[in-house]
């Protein structure tokens, strides 16, 4: 089990990419951090979210 922005999830073992796809997250615009550590995106694909990782997944918002 995993924490996506304070949510729980089963999607232990899944690349960054698996997880923001299963949950139906656009891929655009957005930064990811793991246990509060940014993953850039070119290692999304590489990057596993393992059993009890609290990922955070923002998006940038256009304003002043």
């Amino acid at each position: 089990m995993i924490t996506v922005n304070g949510v729980t999830q089963d999607l232990a073992g899944r690349t960054i990419r698996e997880v923001l796809t299963a949950l139906s997250m656009n891929d655009r615009g957005v930064a990811v951090a793991i246990d509060g550590e940014v993953v850039s995106k070119t290692r999304w694909d590489t990057t596993t979210a393992e059993d009890g990782a609290a990922i955070e997944v923002v998006t940038a918002v256009a304003g002043g």
